[in-house]
């Protein structure tokens, strides 16, 4: 009997003796679960994938690039020269369904516009609170805390929060940041209707966004103890042609001690973003072995008059 056939007829018996659990496969009906029947999806979680570089399938490509020796071969631009290999993008397989993501014309345009200006642009570098869907693929982890009638998740990016509400809940008074989440149970699936969006995140550092029509309708379902599919159908008609989807796993952080850490990201770029008010400017140059880099604060347009008022010129004011 050719040894092939014997190990798949010995990894059958075994399987049917054991059970797949023997091997790591725990079957979603071994799902941890609450009193009331519900899978547990309590614990810290985390994607594995470079969706929050770009949600479609992307080669490697510069943070910010200009053109080389030859115009179509982009390198780093000046910003980020100094960074070497660690100022390229991962390349990374897409997680929108079809691969597409269906922008009105006009859209597309700015899309385009956003991306060659992502280091100005995208609102993660200031710090603001990510929205969803993008703050469940961010490259940080966070913490779900359930309940019989609520879900909270706490991110460990900018502090942020949501809460999904399992209960009759009265529609928020204006838009935020993370939305108003409303939930419901399609048997071991989580179901979660979100709306009531600003329109000041973004969905990744390559300029995908949105307007504040955005709804999202996320779908949480168990693969095992330990992995969660994530879907998240997104239309937003101001900006978008049609619905679109996006799906990938969630993991479970299995470490003993996990956690979430102190990212407090606000005091980081106070220097980014207000730096140029400063009456002395602190951050001037950096020199290193091959390169040295100059850094020119320019004023914003329309804090001219902050500038001024900032800028410890009283004669100016």
């Amino acid at each position: 009997m050719p040894n092939q056939v014997k190990n798949a007829m010995f990894l059958t018996v075994a399987l049917a003796l054991f059970g797949s659990a023997s091997f790591g496969l725990t079957p979603a009906a071994a799902q941890a679960r609450t009193p009331d029947g519900k899978p547990d999806f309590s614990g810290i979680w985390q994607a594995n994938t470079t969706a929050n570089w770009d949600l479609q399938t992307h080669a490697a490509r510069p943070m910010v690039a200009q053109p080389g020796v030859y115009p179509d071969v982009p390198v780093l631009a000046a910003p980020v020269v100094a960074l070497g290999t660690v100022g390229w993008v991962p390349p990374g397989m897409g997680v929108v369904e079809g691969d597409e993501i269906p922008y009105q014309p006009w859209a597309a345009q700015r899309k385009r516009e956003n991306a060659q200006n992502w280091l100005d642009r995208d609102p993660e570098l200031k710090c603001y609170m990510p929205g969803v869907p993008r703050a469940m693929y961010l490259p940080y982890p966070f913490q779900v805390v359930q309940g019989t009638n609520k879900i909270m998740m706490v991110f460990e990016f900018a502090n942020a929060q949501r809460t999904i509400h399992l209960d009759d809940v009265a529609p928020y008074p204006a838009d935020a940041y993370m939305g108003h989440s409303v939930g419901h149970w399609d048997g071991d699936t989580l179901v979660v209707d979100a709306s009531s969006f600003t329109p000041y995140t973004w969905f990744d550092r390559s300029g995908n966004f949105h307007s504040d029509a955005l709804h999202v309708v996320e779908r949480y379902t168990p693969i095992s103890r330990d992995a969660i599919q994530y879907e998240a159908t997104i239309e937003d008609s101001k900006v978008f042609t049609r619905p679109w989807k996006i799906s990938f796993p969630l993991y479970r952080r299995l470490e003993p001690n996990a956690q979430l850490m102190d990212f407090r990201c606000v005091e980081m770029v106070e220097e980014t973003i207000y730096g140029h008010l400063r009456k002395q400017q602190l951050v001037k140059h950096w020199e290193g072995r091959t390169v040295a880099v100059d850094v020119t604060r320019k004023v914003p347009p329309g804090e001219e008059v902050y500038e001024r008022l900032w800028s410890g010129n009283p004669e100016e004011k």
